[in-house]
């Protein structure tokens, strides 16, 4: 039976132009990510302009991704697959846009990762389904934008790093997520949050039971540094340029320029206080210290300066002895013994859905 010819196309159903790039939006998802399934995949494809989905599975696809960006000239990137993900692209972007004399996009993120801590920052919602469908769809009509100073260190800028406690932490996580991908039975419960359970209960608080404290000594390159004391009132005098910040015993030695970590763990509540200066923080807490002090310290509102003592820096050197592991912005680094870091000079323009909306 013949079939009727096609309608015409109407003037509603043609072809809609595509905006220049820098009125577009680019993602990049870690294509290893636990959450960035097939079905997060697709609905980007679907949601997104062709060509604009970068899809990453290998760590050298990075550089080529965001030479890409770069040239192009998108208005904005967004990272998917967490901290990590946004730390190595906004570097390598930066640097690309740096190398080509262009301004660099405004970044933001898709909580597709695991810690997700600058979420928590700009409030992104848990990106799946029409949740990640809803958070594109707030970007493009409502969302603003603040700028936010990030951290150079060993050529990555990032939120955090440091060294101590939380770096192996991350090192422990990826050993008991190979333990628990390998157990028949285990796998489905693999999630990032039982990871860092398991992890953190079996290997990482049995080995600062018995984990010797290592030496710690951090010196000011920059600007006056100040120590903070209860509810954020600064102690003493300035430190000032060579001036040694701490030296003492340390589990953990970190700075961000954010309150929260990971899974809203406030570790750095003062991170906010200056826009010209980072938290640092040092700690010599023990294990059945903080598992008594839980609740506040996960608020970020436990304060003894005995074992915590935090500052407001610019320009840091931190040394440890012996070498001890390194992470920066919630990746393990390596096991490092002396390390720079600085507040980066030049500010990026962060995607904050608490921010008014751009006209």
């Amino acid at each position: 039976m013949p079939q009727d010819p096609p309608a015409p196309l109407t003037a509603s159903a043609a072809p809609q132009p595509i905006p220049p790039p820098q009125e577009r939006v680019a993602v990049v998802v870690n294509g290893n990510a636990k959450n960035v399934t097939r079905e997060v995949v697709e609905t980007l494809d679907q949601i997104l302009l062709g060509g604009d989905l970068f899809v990453s599975r290998h760590i050298e696809e990075g550089p080529q991704i965001a030479r890409t960006i770069a040239e192009r000239g998108y208005g904005t990137v967004l990272t998917g697959g967490g901290d990590g993900t946004f730390t190595f692209m906004v570097s390598a972007v930066v640097k690309e846009c740096r190398r080509l004399g262009r301004p660099s996009p405004r970044f933001g993120l898709l909580k597709l990762g695991t810690g997700n801590s600058l979420a928590w920052v700009v409030g992104a919602s848990k990106a799946k389904g029409r949740g990640l469908a809803a958070d594109i769809q707030r970007l493009r009509v409502e969302a603003g934008s603040r700028q936010m100073r990030l951290i150079e260190v060993e050529d990555f800028l990032a939120p955090f790093c440091g060294f101590g406690i939380d770096a192996v932490v991350l090192h422990h996580k990826e050993a008991t997520k190979e333990w628990m991908f390998k157990v028949p039975g285990l796998r489905r419960l693999a999630t990032g949050e039982a990871i860092y359970v398991v992890s953190t209960l079996t290997r990482t608080f049995p080995s600062f039971l018995v984990r010797p404290i290592p030496h710690c000594r951090v010196i000011n390159e920059g600007a006056d540094a100040f120590r903070i004391g209860y509810n954020g009132s600064i102690v003493g005098a300035p430190i000032p340029k060579g001036s040694v910040v701490y030296e003492g015993k340390a589990k953990i030695a970190s700075v961000s320029t954010i309150p929260y970590y990971g899974f809203g763990l406030r570790v750095f509540p003062f991170a906010e206080e200056r826009a010209d200066r980072m938290n640092l923080r040092v700690s010599t807490i023990t294990v059945p210290q903080f598992i008594k002090n839980f609740g506040p310290i996960w608020r970020g509102e436990f304060q003894d300066p005995k074992i915590i003592t935090d500052f407001l820096v610019e320009d840091i050197t931190i040394e440890f002895d012996p070498p001890t592991p390194f992470q920066v912005g919630g990746d393990p680094h390596g096991v490092l013994s002396r390390v720079r870091m600085r507040l980066s000079p030049d500010p990026i323009r962060l995607v904050d859905f608490y921010a008014p909306p751009e006209s």
